[in-house]
């Protein structure tokens, strides 16, 4: 793959590592579970998907710049919000929204580069974006993200489609590439903003 989902993916690595140290944060935990967290949160989903595609070694152990910018934006998350002021929720859900925008689409391209089925291409564009953050959150003792609240994983799915569908046309591959993310993040940013969300399903106890 070329220099463009390279760097991408390490922003999406970036990215996500923020929003590990965040929770981490919001659970009180010292220096050492925040990088774990962080570094769970950065490249579970890369692993999974490449566990899952024979793709060994996998990311990470292939490049050790991936622990790297992982364990820097931990640490410079904590700089940043002992030196300033805390990260709400909101600024939890904007940098996760960002995360998941980059690694569906490059979670989507490697699976295309294996010459996969469109439809198995979408799944580990998904696995991808969400598999970390679910991680996370359970490790966290949260309900994943995935489940629970706004739209989420349908934002990964439109993004990995649109990325698929683009990728037919007669388009440079940087364009394509900054289209799909837009997709998922506007979906993402929207379903935050207006709090969409899909049908929940109650179970009634019948007395």
């Amino acid at each position: 793959m070329g220099p463009l989902f390279y760097f991408s993916d390490l922003f999406g690595v970036a990215v996500f590592a923020i929003t590990g140290a965040l929770m981490a944060g919001r659970k009180s935990m010292d220096l050492f579970g925040v990088l774990v967290i962080a570094i769970i949160t950065a490249l579970g989903g890369g692993t999974l998907r490449d566990v899952i595609l024979g793709n060994h070694p996998v990311s990470w152990i292939r490049d050790d710049t991936y622990i790297l910018i992982a364990s820097l934006a931990a640490v410079g998350t904590v700089l940043w919000v002992r030196l300033t002021r805390p990260i709400n929720e909101t600024g939890l859900l904007l940098a996760d929204a960002f995360g998941l925008a980059v690694f569906t689409v490059y979670g989507t391209e490697v699976a295309l580069q294996h010459h996969l089925q469109p439809g198995t291409a979408v799944i580990m564009g998904v696995i991808t974006a969400v598999a970390g953050g679910v991680m996370r959150d359970i490790i966290c003792n949260e309900i994943p993200l995935i489940f629970q609240k706004e739209i989420y994983a349908i934002a990964c799915i439109a993004g990995s489609l649109a990325f698929i569908g683009l990728r037919e046309l007669i388009l440079p591959a940087w364009l394509v590439t900054l289209l799909a993310m837009s997709v998922v993040l506007l979906i993402r940013l929207a379903a935050i903003h207006w709090r969409l969300s899909l049908p929940r399903f109650h179970l009634l106890d019948r007395d």
